[in-house]
């Protein structure tokens, strides 16, 4: 064990604790130093908003391309008969899947949508294992469960419904309720039924997912085409379509691009990790201890999981196939607004999982140091870097060419507007793409959308740089510093309508 190992287990909760705190004290050290910088000197902070205007550049025509790419897989896989694929392997009657859906006072058409969607299936159903995990907090969650499985039982190998009672070692959320579904289903289909736990591929999904009719015979072919399937995840393309063109304009938009964004990552399998809806072998799962019941964001923390127990070998193949889920809403403006709000905050509380990935990268020496550096220089940006990308290409030529009077008068000042607006001019093509890409792949309009109110959607996106403030920027800062003052989120359902 090196020097470094021993330091970070002796010391490992003040390391954590420091860990915890890196996040938030660089997101408000870098918009500090933006503001305050932009007064001391004007001149090193317009070279920074030059070199990261760039930086935006490369990641706009990066995110275009990636964007069209998974664009026209998408669209091939969806004309692939990969049930006929499936059946070429000889073995392909032996596979189960396990799809748990957590569920905590969902309204029952949600929970009946996404079910009536894995009924439609093109892969048999009677390989299909539904598990509906309730929770003991929720007093009609049961009763809700039994009168679906009423309805949709039969349909499936089995319907089961398990019953989560939190207890001191656990937090409140998803990750705890589906270690405790996954942990009861090995008992009952593995060392009851007998059935052979590599064969089985689990899927955690939330309540309103709504699977493509051809996404279980896509995924079975994955598992049965990969050598490597025992230790691989898969990710499909989580569309928030459901609820679309029920959704305020700035939600919307804020929305269609996360929506784009969750295409494009799938053909960025360096960048590609385990997010909302995902498979992976019961097997795998098995052997890394499930899901651990005190970590929220279990969903990356499930795969880091695996990548350092597996020696850096996980990796997580793309499902090119569209699934839908929905957008945060609720009855009122102002409550889907909030919603939305704390529904990025969710997302953005990701970051405290990230000392966790950062220790294990240090104490897993077995690990490709380039694999692993590379891994965690994309997560940092994607957790890190998030807050604080609004206040550096919105605010970066503002400041110092309108407030700082010394700079002013000087002949950077008259080029800094010019440079940053051309290159983030020539940086549109990234919400260009967006705009065509969703034209393509969005559901049709439905008849209480006139055509004209359909034409108005591309004008929606001069909300942009206000839905970026309020649904990036501001979320993001808010997760980071109540993780730097050690004030802890608890999981927080998002409000289905």
């Amino acid at each position: 064990m090196s020097i470094t190992s021993r330091f970070i287990i002796k010391h490992d909760r003040k390391i954590h604790r420091a860990l915890e705190i890196m996040p938030g004290a660089f997101s408000w050290s870098t918009i500090i130093f933006f503001f305050f910088g932009s007064f001391l000197f004007p001149f090193v902070i317009a070279y920074l908003v030059i070199l990261f205007d760039i930086f935006w550049f490369y990641k706009s025509v990066t995110f275009a391309i990636t964007a069209v790419l998974s664009y026209v897989r998408i669209k091939s896989s969806e004309k692939m008969d990969w049930m006929g694929e499936v059946k070429g392997f000889p073995d392909w009657e032996k596979i189960q899947h396990v799809v748990i859906i957590p569920q905590y006072k969902e309204p029952i058409h949600i929970i009946e949508r996404s079910l009536a969607a894995l009924a439609a299936q093109t892969f048999p159903t009677k390989q299909i294992n539904v598990v509906m995990a309730t929770e003991s907090r929720d007093a009609e969650g049961v009763s809700k469960a039994e009168l679906l499985k009423k309805k949709y039982g039969k349909k499936f190998a089995n319907f089961f419904i398990t019953v989560h009672v939190l207890t001191a070692k656990e937090t409140i959320g998803k990750h705890s309720n589906e270690n405790w579904a996954a942990r009861f289903v090995k008992k009952e289909l593995v060392n009851k039924q007998k059935i052979n736990i590599d064969r089985l591929i689990v899927t955690s999904s939330d309540a309103d997912h709504c699977f493509n009719p051809q996404h279980f015979a896509y995924l079975t072919f994955g598992f049965l085409d990969n050598p490597n399937r025992y230790l691989r995840f898969w990710q499909p393309a989580v569309f928030f379509y459901n609820n679309f063109w029920k959704l305020p304009a700035i939600v919307r938009t804020i929305n269609t691009f996360n929506t784009i964004w969750n295409g494009a990552i799938l053909s960025r399998k360096d960048r590609l990790i385990s997010c909302q809806n995902y498979s992976l072998s019961f097997k795998l799962l098995d052997e890394v201890d499930y899901w651990d019941p005190k970590i929220i964001p279990e969903d990356y923390h499930l795969f880091f999981k695996a990548y350092y127990k597996k020696h850096g070998e996980v990796e997580v193949e793309p499902l090119y196939i569209p699934l839908y889920a929905d957008a945060a809403e609720s009855t009122s403006l102002w409550g889907t607004i909030k919603n939305t709000y704390l529904q990025f905050q969710r997302w953005s509380w990701g970051v405290s999982d990230d000392p966790n990935v950062i220790k294990n990268y240090f104490l897993t020496p077995t690990v490709s140091f380039w694999d692993k550096t590379i891994r965690l220089l994309k997560l940092f940006e994607d957790h890190v870097l998030m807050p604080v990308n609004w206040f550096w290409i919105t605010l970066g030529v503002i400041i110092p060419s309108f407030f700082v009077p010394e700079f002013s008068r000087t002949a950077l000042e008259y080029t800094l507007p010019k440079v940053s607006s051309l290159i983030l001019t020539c940086s549109m093509v990234g919400l260009l793409t967006v705009l065509v890409v969703n034209t393509k792949l969005r559901p049709p309009r439905p008849t209480f959308i006139s055509r004209f109110r359909a034409l108005l959607i591309p004008l929606e996106f001069v909300l942009m740089p206000i839905a970026g403030l309020f649904f990036g920027a501001l979320p993001g800062l808010d997760a980071h510093t109540r993780l730097m003052l050690g004030k802890y989120l608890e999981y927080r359902l998002t409000e289905k309508v």
